[in-house]
């Protein structure tokens, strides 16, 4: 298994063939130089930089430039500004409709980044900038992107969670370590732990650190480490994962998810030392303590022996001093004691202790006394307001409160049964006087044309109209004669 290298979280990517920024000086702006002729014509700021332009865009044309970016200036109209500069220079540079171009999400202010750019002069300052086609990331853009694309997937699930990392025990009696057999990394650490501490036993588990397929390797070492019982090894108390410093490719195998996993599985502690102080991987991140170095892992897994000894004789010294002057101060007070009272009247030095004492035991007897009683009474309650709410109880209040509401119902039914009787006996007497029979028996009677309407004016009426008119005991037909 190939070991695993660290993604990008601050760490340098080397530059690959990059074009760097440079400067220009007169003599690059021209093929040859040129007497200076008095009678030439004499050229404007705007054609001198017109012409520096021009020459510029086709001497020059597009380039790739690595920097650091700086200065970054993202304006509402969507172009954004910035400065891309490196240890020897600056340039200015412009990316316009900058949310639209490859790889502007990689542009931030302390990026270091490589951009396509035309080199070009901004006439209005006399300006020397670029015009920024793409971005990206510098040395490898791939890695970065996949460094990050993980970090927020394991962020998302818990897995850099302070909550859920192990604290490394202060004083362990085995150190399991799972990096080469032959880097540099191990000597490191083997050399820390012997230094500070010689009783603490080291394991390790060899793998390859680098190359395709070490991250399996590094996984399976941290997940047999974690179940040592199984495969026949000790039991260790902390891990050490890591190697020495690298390139980004070469540390890349910390950054793979398989082994992010398995260190967030492992019951045992994990301090990852992958790299140098600058170097940040998933690892780093993922295990429950980080070392800049491996050399410092060791010094965070094991206390200083020399430290310890210090401290314990100290300690030491400390207690022997508290010891003699308590042994002092004890018998200073036993010789004060012997030639004061006691050593006169002994039984007259008891006598206040003692009386004390029977009160004491009197207000404590009352007490009790009171308390019991107290206990008594509220258990007495508890057991009445217990009986009170006995089920059967409660029941039976229940049945009363629902007979109690039929017999309610029943009464209010009857009532309203009534009430509407009453109302409708009223109304039927109303319809009596008011209706048309009422009108029949005092003479008046109704005429209907044909068609059934109530005749209301003879001027409606015209000679043939067939009529139908009803009296209060019975009705007769006729028809109009003359209108």
């Amino acid at each position: 298994m190939a070991p695993v290298e660290p993604a990008n979280f601050g760490v340098r990517f080397p530059s690959r063939n990059l074009l760097r920024i440079c400067q220009l000086s007169a003599m690059d702006l021209f093929s040859a130089p040129r007497a200076i002729k008095t009678d030439e014509q004499t050229l404007s700021v705007t054609q001198l930089l017109r012409r520096m332009k021009n020459l510029l865009e086709v001497q020059m044309g597009e380039v790739w430039v690595e920097g650091e970016v700086s200065n970054l200036k993202k304006q509402g109209s969507g172009h954004w500004y910035f400065s891309l500069k490196d240890a020897g220079a600056q340039i200015q540079c412009a990316m316009f409709g900058a949310r639209k171009r490859p790889g502007a999400d990689a542009l931030e202010d302390g990026a270091k980044v490589r951009v396509f750019a035309e080199a070009s002069v901004y006439e209005a300052r006399g300006q020397l900038q670029i015009i920024v086609q793409k971005a990206e990331r510098a040395g490898t853009g791939d890695l970065q992107a996949r460094f990050e694309a993980l970090k927020r997937k394991l962020h998302a699930e818990g897995l850099f969670d302070a909550r859920r990392k192990q604290a490394i025990p202060a004083f362990p009696k085995t150190v399991g370590i799972v990096t080469s057999a032959s880097g540099a990394a191990l000597q490191d650490i083997l050399n820390v732990l012997t230094r500070r501490a010689p009783w603490v036993q080291p394991v390790l588990f060899p793998v390859r650190v680098q190359g395709k397929g070490a991250e399996l390797e590094i996984a399976a070492a941290i997940e047999k480490m974690g179940r040592p019982e199984a495969f026949g090894y000790p039991r260790c108390d902390v891990l050490i994962v890591g190697r020495g410093g690298g390139s980004i490719e070469d540390l890349w195998n910390f950054n793979e998810e398989v082994v992010a996993r398995a260190i967030a599985a492992c019951p045992i502690p994990i301090i990852s030392a992958v790299g140098h102080e600058i170097d940040f991987t998933i690892a780093d991140f993922v295990a429950d303590l980080r070392a800049p170095t491996p050399s410092a892992a060791a010094e965070l897994a094991v206390a200083d022996g020399t430290e310890l000894l210090e401290r314990l004789s100290q300690f030491r010294r400390r207690l022997a001093r508290l010891a003699r002057e308590r042994l002092a101060r004890a018998r200073m007070e036993v010789a004060a004691l012997k030639r004061g009272a006691l050593q006169r009247d002994g039984e007259r030095l008891l006598r206040e202790p003692m009386i004390r004492l029977d009160s004491a035991r009197g207000r404590l007897s009352t007490a009790l006394g009171s308390s019991l009683e107290t206990i008594t009474a509220r258990l007495n309650e508890a057991r009445m307001r217990h009986r009170a709410h006995h089920p059967a109880k409660v029941l039976e209040r229940r049945m009363e409160h629902l007979t109690h509401l039929r017999l309610r119902l029943d009464r209010a039914g009857k009532d309203l049964i009534d009430h509407r009787t009453e109302r409708l006996g009223r109304l039927r007497g109303l319809l009596r006087a008011l209706g048309p029979e009422s009108a029949f028996q005092r003479g008046f009677s109704i005429t209907l044309g044909a068609d059934g309407r109530v005749i209301r004016s003879a001027a409606s009426l015209k000679p043939g109209d067939l009529l139908h008119t009803k009296f209060a005991d019975g009705e007769t037909t006729s028809r109009v004669v003359d209108g």
